[in-house]
């Protein structure tokens, strides 16, 4: 089987039910190890010229005759793979499994998906843990490792759309929308024309046109009919999008153009991005994207709402997985800039396809490399301020099933849409459903959150610095360490959601902590100066020494506060460091109110203080407290002078004297 073809199955950025054209002049596959007779060569060259449905029937009939071998078990699962069959897929993939333990990784993940689409999801479940095993840094494995409960989150999310059949769906495949004007575009397989009689070896379908149907009650559709002969071809045409003004359509084909046919040097005709122009009532000057290539995929395009950045599914160069989803410049003059991944947060070693972002920025896409419920699930990201991305999530049910669920689109303003599924209870292989939205998903903000260490004194990186992320309740979520760059990164966090940052070095006594609130759109790559060297005396104060926030009380209160926690947190992270150290707690106020009553309530203060350290690991061995309350002033604020309350303010504190080093 030639090495590319193993990343389209026939939804992925392939035009749907027809992968790829193989000419009549393409060149014999090399021949599977197994082969013995001219059956398994029979076999084994429609498997290598993506004839699949031709292929399975001959492969099942060789098994049924006693051939068995793992070269034939893997074609034969792949061709039902391909082919979206996933429950027969699973069948093979079990027996592959029986028969041998040395399997390629990808199988173990193919097999997964399967197993999903049965609904098996415990078996799919330790499939993957056994992936996760032999590729532990794919990042299909790192997400299925952080989404462990990935059933639980897409049942929270799920029942939020009404669903149903749109009502033009035929016993072939009809798939992908748009809006045009009043009306829906889709893509089917139904009724080729003059070629109806031309069958895809891939599915057994004849090739996709362009359909076009009126939208009528709550979405409902009816009156299917061809779009444009000027725009379909003999070969494939799917997934179009138009601008607000109807009069431009960008849509996929086949690598055809003229009357030409195109192919890579395997002589495989792939996919490109078309874009047309309606003169009248007619669709004219028919020109590929200048960023297409016959060496590789383009397909599935989408507008952003300003009409300046086309996004699409692509395996060009730089991909991660089999597919991703790209976005490229669209400029004043209709050339277009270089395209660009979306990355990680979006793309994975599987399969990204069929995007469509709506005018709020939602990232609507077909997914099997995120955890779903099996196939190709639906997924949402929100695009951020800087047009990042945040973590997507899955849409839930009923839009996704245990099969293939792509081609998502929908009308924010009135909440009705369609999406394209091979479920069980539909017409044909692939049918359109009308969707409308009841209850609007939350997608949270998350911003990177990473940075560098400094020294204050030379701007050099600081090596072996440990950085910690702490929650506003000042518990531990994130530890590191960092190299000799001195950066630290904590990935994607919360927006709007108070945290703190804790940088400490054992060897230089280095004590900082940072107080953050992510904001959305904002840069949240940090420089951190810290002194590098700090010498602590007896009689040092260490709330002046280390830059601690006052500890706060309530008025005529002793009760230690939240935010007082936290910074009496610091001075037990100092001891901790220094064990043989020993401080004297002093409480002072202002003089408002008696000085005996200032006394006694200061005292209190400083015993609250003392308790709430022991509390928190520090020995009272280590301990000592005054209440000084209005005897030590900091200013001539005293008994009947009238002062300014940033003046009393001045006057109450505590102070936390090193009496021993």
């Amino acid at each position: 089987m030639k090495a590319n073809i193993l990343k389209f199955s026939k939804k992925n950025i392939i035009v749907k039910n027809s992968n790829n054209i193989i000419l009549s002049l393409l060149c014999l596959a090399s021949i599977s190890n197994y082969s013995q007779n001219n059956k398994d060569i029979k076999a084994d060259k429609e498997y290598n010229n993506f004839n699949y449905v031709s292929a399975i029937k001959n492969y099942e009939k060789l098994i049924s005759n006693g051939n068995k071998s793992q070269d034939l078990l893997q074609n034969l699962g792949n061709a039902y793979y391909f082919k979206a069959d996933l429950e027969n897929a699973s069948k093979w993939y079990s027996e592959l499994f029986n028969f041998s333990q040395n399997i390629d990784s990808e199988y173990y993940y193919r097999y997964a998906q399967s197993l999903k689409a049965i609904k098996n999801y415990s078996k799919a479940d330790s499939i993957m843990l056994k992936f996760n095993k032999i590729k532990s840094n794919d990042l299909r494995s790192k997400l299925a490792k952080s989404h462990l409960d990935y059933l639980e989150e897409i049942k929270s999310n799920s029942g939020r759309y009404e669903f149903e059949n749109a009502g033009i769906n035929s016993k072939y495949s009809d798939f992908g929308s748009a809006f045009y004007n009043n009306k829906i575009v889709f893509a089917s397989a139904k009724d080729t024309g003059s070629f109806s009689n031309r069958r895809h070896s891939w599915t057994g379908e004849g090739f996709t046109n362009l359909y076009k149907a009126d939208i009528i009650s709550e979405g409902l559709l009816t009156n299917p009919k061809k779009f444009s002969s000027k725009i379909n071809s003999r070969v494939n045409e799917s997934s179009p999008v138009f601008t607000k003004d109807g009069k431009t359509v960008y849509f996929t084909r086949n690598n055809y153009i003229k009357g030409k046919l195109g192919a890579d040097a395997d002589k495989t005709t792939l996919l490109k991005l078309y874009r047309a122009t309606l003169n009248g009532e007619k669709w004219t000057n028919i020109k590929e994207l200048s960023f297409n290539s016959d060496n590789y995929n383009v397909a599935h395009p989408t507008l952003s709402d300003d009409e300046h950045t086309l996004y699409f599914a692509s395996d060009m160069p730089g991909t991660y997985g089999q597919s991703d989803i790209y976005k490229v410049a669209i400029n004043e003059d209709g050339t277009f800039g270089a395209p660009t991944n979306l990355g990680p947060v979006i793309n994975t070693e599987g399969r990204e396809t069929f995007p469509m972002l709506t005018k709020s920025g939602e990232l609507y896409f077909a997914t099997d490399g995120h955890p779903g419920l099996g196939g190709l699930d639906i997924f949402v990201s929100k695009m951020n301020k800087d047009n990042s991305f945040r973590n997507p999530i899955n849409v839930g049910e009923p839009v996704n099933s245990s099969y293939d669920d792509f081609g998502f689109l929908i009308n924010e303003s009135s909440g009705y849409g369609y999406v394209t599924s091979n479920r069980i209870g539909g017409v044909g292989s692939d049918d359109i459903y009308k969707i409308k939205q009841t209850k609007k998903l939350f997608i949270k903000c998350e911003q990177n959150l990473d940075g560098i260490i400094v020294d204050k004194d030379s701007g050099l990186p600081l090596f072996n610095v440990k950085v910690s992320l702490l929650d506003a309740d000042n518990k531990v979520l994130q530890e590191l360490i960092t190299g000799k760059d001195g950066k630290f990164d904590f990935g994607l966090q919360e927006c709007d959601k108070i945290c703190y940052l804790k940088i400490e070095k054992q060897d230089t006594s280095i004590l900082l902590t940072q107080e953050l609130k992510i904001k959305e759109g904002e840069n949240t790559y940090l420089e951190i100066p810290v002194t590098g060297t700090k010498i602590i005396h007896k009689s040092d104060d260490l709330m002046k020494l280390y830059n601690i926030n006052p500890i706060h009380f309530n008025l005529d209160k002793y009760n230690i506060r939240p935010d007082a926690e936290i910074e009496l947190s610091k001075i037990v992270e100092v001891m901790n460091q220094y064990p043989q150290m020993e401080i004297d707690i002093r409480s002072h106020t202002d003089s408002r109110n008696t000085s005996e009553y200032n006394r006694i309530l200061s005292q209190n203060r400083a015993n609250s203080t003392k308790k709430w350290l022991i509390n928190h690991g520090i020995s009272k061995n280590r301990l000592t407290y005054k209440g000084y309350g209005e005897s030590q002033l900091m200013n001539a604020c005293t008994d009947g002078v009238k002062c300014s309350d940033e003046e009393h303010q001045a006057n109450r504190r505590s102070e936390f004297i090193v009496t021993k080093i």
